[in-house]
């Protein structure tokens, strides 16, 4: 990119820039070329604040149908995550809300307040049978405004309630705040918790993942989980060809020595808006590498930066993926990590009672 046209940078952010939204009719450019020089170079970076946004949705447990993902249902408290990964597949979603993959991903954040409310509802309804839900599987539900907004600890204290069996999956240390309940749950054998690991080098999870856990962090975490007795899976989330691959045995190890149960890998994605967002990040941190890093993508693509098909969106093809493949499989199986953890118990389900205040008769 012209660095003319580059716009200062965003303090914190991983994207650095909105991509234009497919869906809108109209495209609004910024041209930083008009920039003073003496802004431009007294440049100390902008820095754009987060948003909470109020998300009025009328559902709150999605249902999946890919072949490709192990489950069927997912809960999402948030849409849009403030960690800012640039890699993060879930970004497009943001343009179906009218606002774009870039920035906005990560700056204006949808709450879901009602989300504990929606979700006994969904439980209530008499046709429902039990299955294992995922909490997160689109963006994290331990995102820093959990903190503030107590939604994901709100629908783990229904979940409790209910003996709802949940499968967590973030990348956030914050998952220890709610020990309590995590582990009330364990008891009943209704919660396992996946945390993704993409690097043991903070320096590169710095720019990666602006503003998630270090990787020292999240394994603090895994221990603490396992302290407890949570099943805990990791998962290499995504592993990038060229960047982070070459960290397979020792992540596996780290993983392993934590306490992990067990650990799986997904190659990196680049949908849509993500792959934009992605190289720019790329000429931006890792400028001599990225034409290396970017082929390398290409040799698990054939030929190119993203493969949709089912079977093969979340593994790759050709050479250099089946290379991965087995890595991962000969360290996996050597630290005791391949294999998956034990069925959740969706036998002592016990649904809240109806909106309606009717009780049930059988």
């Amino acid at each position: 990119m012209d660095e003319s046209l580059r716009p200062p940078r965003a303090v914190g952010r991983g994207a650095q820039f909105n991509p234009p939204n497919p869906f809108d009719r109209c495209r609004h450019e910024a041209d930083w070329s008009q920039l003073p020089a003496e802004d431009a170079a007294s440049d100390s970076g902008r820095r754009i604040p987060t948003q909470y946004l109020p998300d009025d949705a009328q559902s709150i447990v999605s249902e999946n149908d890919s072949p490709d993902i192990p489950f069927r249902y997912s809960l999402n408290p948030y849409r849009g995550c403030l960690h800012g990964c640039s890699y993060c597949y879930a970004r497009p979603y943001h343009e179906y809300l009218g606002m774009s993959a870039g920035l906005d991903f990560e700056t204006k954040i949808m709450v879901k307040q009602r989300a504990a409310e929606l979700f006994r509802q969904w439980l209530a309804r008499p046709q429902y049978l039990p299955e294992t839900i995922t909490l997160s599987g689109v963006t994290d539900c331990y995102q820093p405004g959990e903190r503030r907004f107590e939604l994901t600890r709100a629908c783990l204290e229904v979940a409790a309630e209910c003996r709802q069996p949940l499968a967590v999956i973030t990348k956030n240390a914050l998952v220890t705040r709610d020990l309590d309940l995590l582990r009330q749950m364990a008891e009943t054998n209704t919660i396992q918790v996946g945390l993704s690991l993409t690097s043991l080098d903070q320096t590169l999870t710095a720019v990666m993942e602006p503003r998630t856990s270090s990787p020292a962090a999240r394994l603090r975490a895994v221990e603490h989980l396992r302290s407890a007795e949570i099943p805990v899976h990791v998962m290499l989330a995504p592993l990038i060809p060229g960047l982070n691959d070459s960290e397979i045995p020792a992540l596996l190890r780290a993983a392993r020595d934590a306490g992990a149960q067990a650990a799986s890998f997904t190659l990196l994605r680049l949908p849509k808006t993500v792959e934009p967002i992605f190289r720019d990040w790329l000429s931006r941190h890792f400028p001599a590498q990225q034409h290396r890093i970017e082929s390398r993508i290409r040799t698990t693509r054939e030929g190119k930066l993203n493969d949709a098909r089912f079977g093969s969106r979340m593994s790759g093809s050709g050479v250099f993926a089946e290379h991965l493949q087995q890595t991962f499989r000969l360290f996996a199986n050597q630290l005791g990590l391949a294999r998956r953890l034990p069925e959740l118990n969706c036998h002592d389900f016990r649904p809240p009672p109806p909106p309606s205040g009717q009780l049930r008769l059988f």
